[in-house]
């Protein structure tokens, strides 16, 4: 029986984490759950699974008074959820908590020789340089969740990593593929949440609209599988159903196909390197009769540029445009900012940055600088506009 933590369980990771833990009552268990602010569902979870330990990352938030806790032991903050992965009773931790939050936790896990099941990309676009260093000195691995990296963890499997050409993450254009370029202007925020394939959390959503997500998906693959930027490429597949390719110096390539059904990555991660029937969606012939491939507009999709920018400069330049990003998303959701102003905002913070050696503390530090001088930006801009 293999003992799991989950960080974020009421998310959209976290909820499809515990569907695969459901359907492997012999195999897998909960005994830690965690969540930023929604404690009701976390202690209906608590009650379901049997788990007694919780962490909750924003108690203000999370109005703790309002709920009956008896018999559980709720942790607060980062540090809480630190406190909770170290555990003695947890083999595996599952990394789904929303940005930079993953990061010490991760850490923490990794420092107790816990396993990690990453969903959180984040934490290594930020941080990939100290996990994965930690991950080595240590001797625990990082099982990949996110489609993509799944696949490609899938597809290397039993290959020499010395004989990669390149790989290749598939992306679905988002909503907005063939939306003409100047209507991006006006996009409402049903509009970006509207994902053609995937139901996720609201920040992805964005992501993925803007394609930002798969710019972080290039930071994190060259942590993840060692690799050059020069040999990770991003291609547009609209149907979702080839979740990455990887091409070998012999001319083959290999490809993970599947449903776009994120159960089936998050099982792989849980129970590797098994793979198990759980009945999870199947393909047949019929559905991959139209898959299509092209390559990514940069025009259309300037977050996917400026992430390969910042990969390249490397230092704390990812931490400053994954800290802008959250930030940025998190206003057009508020209706503060247009949709194009997300990558408006990431090109003036980095362009205003002054990177350092990437460390813990300078990670924070510039997480937190990042989030504020977007801040700062836009109640400029909004102070000019109404004394103008």
């Amino acid at each position: 029986m293999k003992r799991i933590a989950i960080l974020g369980s009421t998310g959209s990771i976290g909820r499809q984490t515990l569907d695969v833990v459901r359907r492997l009552p012999d195999r897998l268990s909960v005994v830690a759950l965690a969540a930023n602010t929604n404690l009701g569902d976390l202690i209906d979870q608590a009650r379901e699974f049997g788990v007694k330990a919780l962490g909750i990352l924003n108690p203000i938030q999370a109005h703790m008074n309002g709920h009956s806790i008896a018999g559980l032991t709720i942790k607060e903050g980062v540090e809480g959820l630190c406190d909770l992965v170290r555990n003695p009773e947890v083999d595996l931790v599952v990394v789904a908590v929303a940005g930079m939050i993953g990061l010490q936790p991760t850490l923490a896990a990794l420092d107790a020789g816990k396993p990690v099941a990453l969903a959180t990309k984040e934490t290594l676009v930020a941080g990939g340089e100290i996990v994965m260093e930690r991950a080595k000195a240590r001797g625990v691995p990082i099982f990949p969740i996110d489609s993509e990296h799944s696949a490609v963890f899938q597809c290397l499997r039993g290959e020499r990593l010395s004989q990669v050409e390149k790989i290749i993450l598939t992306a679905s254009g988002g909503p907005f593929l063939n939306l003409p370029l100047p209507d991006l202007n006006n996009v409402t925020i049903q509009e970006a949440l509207n994902h053609p394939n995937w139901r996720m959390g609201a920040k992805v959503s964005i992501d993925s609209a803007t394609m930002m997500n798969k710019g972080l998906e290039v930071i994190e693959a060259r942590w993840l599988f060692n690799l050059d930027y020069d040999q990770i490429e991003v291609a547009i597949h609209p149907q979702s159903l080839a979740h990455s390719i990887v091409a070998l110096q012999d001319g083959s390539w290999l490809a993970q196909i599947g449903a776009h059904d994120m159960r089936i990555p998050i099982q792989y991660a849980l129970t590797y390197p098994e793979r198990l029937n759980t009945r999870l969606p199947r393909l047949s012939i019929k559905d991959m009769s139209m898959m299509t491939f092209f390559e990514p507009d940069f025009k259309r999709f300037p977050c996917l540029a400026l992430a390969y920018e910042a990969a390249r400069k490397g230092d704390t330049y990812p931490t400053v445009l994954n800290a802008a990003n959250e930030v940025a998303v998190q206003m057009f959701l508020n209706g503060k900012i247009r949709f194009t102003e997300i990558a408006e905002m990431c090109r003036v913070v980095m362009r205003e940055h002054r990177p350092q050696k990437v460390s813990l503390t300078t990670i924070l530090q510039t997480d937190a600088w990042a989030r504020q001088t977007v801040e700062e930006i836009v109640e400029f801009r909004r102070m000019e506009e109404l004394t103008s």
